[in-house]
């Protein structure tokens, strides 16, 4: 049964990088927030977490260890009509690039599926050897 909760740890923290990179292609435009200054883009970490095994074998799970903000500075436009412009018309925008977090996501939804396979393999073999007892 330790399998299922290396599937389930997995299915979790793709789910948590999925909504992390949701939550940065909603604010790839946001110039304020709360901190007052533009969004600031957000990674997850992961790292390994150990799963109850047997004495001879060891398995891990994998979980999120944080969730950290990007160091890059933001980028800097012209554009003196935006509300959120200083005195030089220059508007801090998040330094979010939409496509390579496109494809973050991409990457975690295919991981997502592929641990939704393992997980249904997995259901399948205990199955069928439930079957082989009858």
């Amino acid at each position: 049964m330790d399998i299922f909760k290396v599937s389930s740890s997995a299915l979790e923290s793709q789910r948590v990088r999925m909504n992390t990179i949701a939550s940065n292609l909603a604010n790839a435009q946001t110039t304020r927030t709360g901190n007052g200054g533009p969004y600031v883009k957000k990674d997850v970490v992961f790292q390994t977490m150990p799963v109850k095994a047997k004495a001879d074998r060891s398995l891990d799970g994998v979980k999120v260890s944080g969730i950290v903000e990007d160091t890059k500075p933001p980028i800097v436009i012209y554009d003196p009509g935006h509300p959120d412009a200083d005195e030089n018309g220059n508007v801090s925008m998040p330094n979010i690039n939409v496509i390579e977090e496109m494809v973050n996501m991409m990457m975690a939804f295919r991981a997502y599926e592929a641990n939704v396979r393992a997980f249904n393999t997995s259901k399948g073999m205990y199955q069928k050897s439930l079957e082989l007892g009858r």
